[in-house]
């Protein structure tokens, strides 16, 4: 199988490294919106079974069958607001199962209709690559941030993935991620894990539709869903080169509009079990399409399938494997974030600040994003994008310069 062929250790690391990531990071605030509408330790394995086979199945098939990255998350942000509304609207399980698939709908509705691919298309590259900075250095800074609280654990993988780099540069990211486990195993810094070896079991919820959810939990997941998580994510396949354009020539790429359809509709079946909303994905995007991955862009897509693949086990042994991820160190997550993806934030600002007619549109973009302003619930993604396209406009409406191509 080609698959086997193409599969590299330091892409599958970096699909591990995906899942470590985007899992412990935001694993506490999906428990949160779990529990804001009531939810029972079975209600909250089947979460975590849903979303598990979810992202999974909708990484691992699509980078299989089309042999490109494709990197599917739950919605973060999406996940913040149903904890937050969740417990102010005093919503039931079922209102909130039949806010998720409305959810759902509109995101398939979005994908089926292709706007949102469309409206991406005229992105300057320069702005997608503010954006892709801004929110992925966000996570540089937290990994030197964590030296704060663990200075020899950030110094030691900081070391390796220097010496790394240097010695064996396709290597340096699962070296360091070695070097850290072995360093925080001798030193007894794992948390105490919780692992029972048992398969999850699925709860169905049946849905119950109400204007009032509708309005306080169904729209704000779906705005925030496409403007934090979707936006970002089709920014990240543009910057790697694996946007359907590239300086204006058609190429083969990733189907935005096919793949934003998928993952509606795999919320929508997953809904009654707890799937509340999947996305494209950002920052695990960027480990599974970096160079780290694999030097090859051809071959990068066994990094995504190997994430999806651990993302599927999770679904299955929820239980077993959030105990074990859950067991390593903050400053771990952290620091083999932030390393793993400098090279993709140093290309990203690279790009971003290349041209003097973007410049600074892309700079503001940047910083707006790396604010993480929040405004009407909406994410610093979409107001950093949004302030960029304005100072673009501004700067350069009317002027016969004004030329340069839209890129995807």
């Amino acid at each position: 199988m080609r698959f086997f062929k193409d599969l590299s250790s330091s892409a599958f690391t970096a699909g591990f490294v995906a899942v470590l990531v985007g899992f412990t990071s935001s694993v506490a605030i999906v428990f949160q919106a779990a529990l804001a509408f009531k939810a029972t330790p079975e209600l909250m394995t089947s979460w975590m079974w849903a979303l598990g086979l979810g992202m999974g199945l909708c990484t691992l098939v699509p980078s299989l069958w089309l042999r490109k990255p494709v990197m599917v998350a739950w919605s973060t942000p999406g996940a913040a607001v149903l904890a937050t509304a969740g417990l102010a609207g005093g919503f039931s399980m079922a209102e909130a199962v039949g806010a998720f698939m409305l959810c759902a709908a509109l995101i398939t509705l979005c994908g089926v209709t292709g706007w949102f691919e469309r409206v991406m298309k005229h992105l300057p590259l320069a702005i997608a690559s503010g954006l892709l900075a801004g929110v992925l250095a966000r996570f540089g800074l937290q990994a030197f941030a964590a030296a704060q609280t663990n200075l020899a654990l950030v110094l030691t993988m900081l070391a390796s993935y220097l010496l790394g780099r240097r010695l064996a540069p396709r290597y340096a990211v699962p070296l360091t991620l070695l070097v850290a486990i072995i360093f925080v195993a001798v030193t007894a810094g794992f948390n105490g894990a919780d692992i029972r070896f048992e398969l999850a079991k699925p709860v169905f919820t049946a849905p119950s539709f109400t204007l009032s959810a509708a309005i306080s939990l169904a729209l704000p997941l779906f705005v925030v869903t496409m403007a934090s998580q979707n936006l970002p994510g089709v920014a990240a396949i543009q910057a790697a080169g694996y946007g359907n354009h590239s300086g204006g020539v058609q190429r083969e790429g990733i189907p935005i509009s096919k793949v934003i359809t998928l993952t509606g509709l795999a919320t929508l079946m997953l809904a009654p079990f707890g799937a509340f909303a999947l996305n494209f994905s950002a920052i695990t995007a960027a480990i599974c399409m970096g160079r780290e991955a694999h030097p090859d862009p051809d071959r990068r897509y066994t990094a995504a399938v190997s994430c999806g693949a651990i993302y599927v086990l999770i679904g299955l042994f929820g239980t077993a494997i959030t105990g074990a991820l859950t067991a390593f160190p903050k400053e771990l997550i952290a620091a083999i974030a932030g390393l793993a993806l400098l090279g993709t934030i140093g290309g990203a600002l690279a790009t971003a600040l290349r041209d003097d007619l973007h410049r600074e549109a892309a700079t503001i973009t940047f910083l707006v994003t790396l604010s993480g302003v929040v405004i009407a619930g909406v994410g610093s993604a979409f107001w950093g994008v949004l302030a960029g396209a304005l100072a673009l406009f501004v700067q350069q409406y009317g002027k016969s310069r004004f030329s340069s191509p839209p890129h995807n």
